[in-house]
């Protein structure tokens, strides 16, 4: 075997590891970028499964995909004022900006 079709399948697994986090970063700039509607504020941390709000741009969307419960890197639209109110069930509140890991 040859050195060439050794490092091929790493290198190829490394590439796809980076597309998938450009992906990923894209995804979460254009869900800060994209203001919230009149009267809404974004609200990151309170969305349910499948709950989470949404736009990736134009025609576009990734509204209920979110996978688990209160993800903080998630946001649900809500009326404005009310997100800083909202406490879930695990004890954490409502919050304006994504939870930086």
């Amino acid at each position: 075997m040859s050195l060439m079709s050794r490092t091929l399948p790493a290198a190829t697994a490394a590439t796809i590891t980076l597309a998938s986090a450009l992906s990923l970063a894209a995804m979460v700039h254009a869900q800060e970028a994209k203001p919230a509607p009149e009267g809404m504020e974004k609200c990151f941390g309170v969305a349910l499964a499948g709950q989470n709000d949404c736009a990736a741009g134009p025609g576009t969307t990734c509204a209920g995909t979110q996978k688990t419960d209160y993800d903080p890197s998630q946001f649900k639209l809500v009326p404005t004022g009310t997100c800083l109110t909202i406490m879930t069930p695990n004890g954490m509140h409502g919050m304006l900006e994504p939870m930086k890991s």
